[in-house]
């Protein structure tokens, strides 16, 4: 399989517009039935409804483009194969969102069905040695790989709290994972990654701020599920091994940022890090006077930070990877320290 970049570019447009297109129709069918987002918790920061049903965009979008690409590009058996293998996790991921969309569910169903997808996802990738960076033991591939694709779907999910901020920075990291798959001939992933970022891209059209429709928990899992999930599959090009797993950790770095400072401030004040609140990174930006949409730029900015780090780290001489994956470490703990002293909640 060989794709060239007028084609990656084709996939990006098409993924773009599709989900461009839906996102409307899904706003029409979420006022229709009224599936809303209400701010009736005090976690809310928005003051009118907001239509949910985003996510279905973002899915259908996906699952079309990956579809038609797939027959017109007449892909063999194997690889439709890998590919339905990272697709129908995340899309089940999705739909539990779906229904917690519709019917508030409480958070173990959502943990359940995420760690079923997880679990099943990493028993293929482990089963049929798709590891991007295997450990060398099997049962410790295997639980970290679990490990990972639950938290990252979490901090996805936990970061879509500001209009444009999680679609955006997917689309940002899908980027990133995009050059790097496609400058490393890993051309199923590069694929899949720029379509997942003309799919945000297209959604965040209609997302940013003000956002008229939000991608809902059924959005944030399945992009959550889908992106851990090309990551574990990502075959890094460093020697080092540290370099090699804190490529796609930079590539996440700001969602993981984002749960980790919610988390440490709500065990640090007694509460259960499972609980709503105001006191994600962007909660904290605006408290500290910062417009809405200058926090979503200023989110985006950093995240694209960590991802030309990414980069970096994945095309310097091997005998900079350590440096540098540990000035990656040093940067992120004084972002980490600086958000978590900053707009504390009351």
């Amino acid at each position: 399989m060989n794709v060239d970049y007028l084609q990656y570019f084709a996939l990006f447009m098409f993924s773009l517009l599709v989900c461009g297109a839906l996102t409307p129709f899904m706003r029409k069918v979420a006022l229709k039935f009224s599936i809303v987002d209400l701010p009736n918790q005090n976690h809310k920061t928005h003051r009118e409804p907001i239509p949910y049903l985003g996510g279905l965009a973002i899915i259908g979008s996906v699952w079309i483009v990956t579809l038609l690409g797939t027959l017109a590009a007449r892909i063999d058996t194997e690889t439709i194969w890998a590919v339905l293998g990272i697709l129908l996790p995340a899309t089940f991921s999705g739909l539990i969102g779906l229904w917690d969309d519709i019917k508030n569910l409480d958070p173990l169903p959502r943990f359940i069905a995420q760690t079923i997808g997880a679990i099943f996802t990493a028993l293929l990738i482990v089963s049929t040695n798709t590891v991007g960076s295997p450990t060398g033991n099997q049962n410790l591939d295997i639980a970290l790989t679990i490990l990972w694709i639950v938290g990252i779907t979490n901090a996805i999910n936990f970061f879509d709290n500001l209009d444009g901020g999680a679609s955006g920075t997917v689309a940002i990291s899908s980027f990133g994972l995009f050059l790097l798959s496609a400058t490393s001939n890993q051309f199923y992933l590069a694929s899949l990654s720029i379509v997942l970022m003309g799919s945000s891209s297209g959604f965040l059209f209609w997302n940013r701020n003000p956002a008229r429709i939000y991608m809902g928990d059924a959005g944030a899992l399945f992009m959550g599920m889908l992106l851990s999930s090309l990551l574990v599959r990502f075959e890094p090009n460093p020697i080092n091994s540290f370099a090699s797993f804190a490529i796609p950790v930079l590539l996440m770095a700001v969602p993981i940022m984002d749960t980790s400072v919610a988390v440490t401030s709500r065990i640090s004040r007694g509460k259960s890090p499972f609980e709503g609140g105001q006191d994600h990174l962007s909660h904290r930006l605006i408290r500290r006077g910062y417009s809405r949409r200058i926090v979503a730029f200023g989110l985006w900015g950093l995240t694209t930070l960590f991802t030309l780090l990414a980069l970096l780290l994945s095309n310097v001489p091997f005998r900079y990877e350590g440096l540098i994956t540990l000035l990656s470490l040093t940067f992120w703990i004084i972002c980490f320290t600086w958000f978590y002293f900053q707009g504390h909640e009351k």
